[in-house]
């Protein structure tokens, strides 16, 4: 175990010019894959899944920490793995609550959570939690020696909290909140030497769009079935479809 764990920390894949990827970096972003591929299916195992590639990430962020051949801390990127940690176990408790709270599946075929749109006081919050949080922890992040733009790290770390949040709530709109990551992510990995995680972001932003309207599709159906059964029209849809 010792030995497997050492090749871990140390193994990367070497390219010409004196490039590397580190394997820690690469499988920690494939379980955060499988992590989101069981989230857009609202499977329970996401959670302990993500929980794991967290972990690995962790160690990659700290690099002067770990010892990592890159020498760049994102104390950000570091700081959310561990928000992830503790946010994921609380998702973890709440859709295995929501799966076990709907006996008319089999546990292994149910799925977690069923998709809510958020209340527009909940939508205020987020916008809000997304922006002050930013502005509060720039300059925390940049006395601990996080690396430029800061607030770009900051803007990250905030707004993976709010989306892991939103997605244990069963938040439609956590997707989009992914999305606003990504898109402040994918050049700051890149001019920090993450390749592996730059390269990951681009595919997660259009993994994630598909995955908010997967959710919008599944919440849609369900308002359609919950008028069919009640015989009042389903407020999702306006009178023109109606007719």
């Amino acid at each position: 175990m010792i030995d497997f764990l050492r090749w871990l920390f140390d193994a990367k894949l070497e390219f010409a010019g004196g490039g590397f990827l580190l394997w820690r970096e690469v499988l920690g972003n494939l379980f955060g894959l499988l992590s989101a591929l069981g989230g857009m299916r609202r499977k329970v195992w996401a959670w302990p899944v993500g929980i794991v590639g967290n972990v690995l990430l962790f160690t990659v962020f700290l690099g002067t920490v770990f010892g990592a051949p890159n020498p760049v801390n994102l104390l950000g990127q570091a700081g959310r793995q561990v928000m992830f940690i503790v946010v994921s176990v609380y998702g973890w408790y709440r859709w295995r609550q929501a799966r076990n709270g709907n006996p008319g599946q089999a546990a292994g075929e149910s799925n977690a959570v069923e998709p809510q749109w958020a209340s527009w006081s909940a939508r205020i919050f987020l916008v809000a939690a997304l922006i002050a949080g930013t502005a509060i922890l720039t300059p925390v992040f940049r006395a601990l020696g996080s690396y430029e733009p800061v607030w770009a790290d900051a803007w990250i770390f905030m707004g993976s909290l709010l989306a892991t949040y939103g997605m244990a709530r069963g938040w439609v709109e956590f997707w989009l909140i992914w999305v606003a990551v990504d898109v402040v992510g994918v050049p700051l990995l890149f001019s920090a030497g993450y390749y592996a995680s730059g390269f990951m972001y681009i595919f997660y932003g259009a993994f994630t769009l598909v995955g908010f309207f997967v959710w919008w599709r599944v919440k849609r159906r369900s308002d359609q079935a919950v008028s069919v059964e009640t015989g009042f029209p389903d407020p999702t849809v306006n009178v023109g479809e109606r007719k």
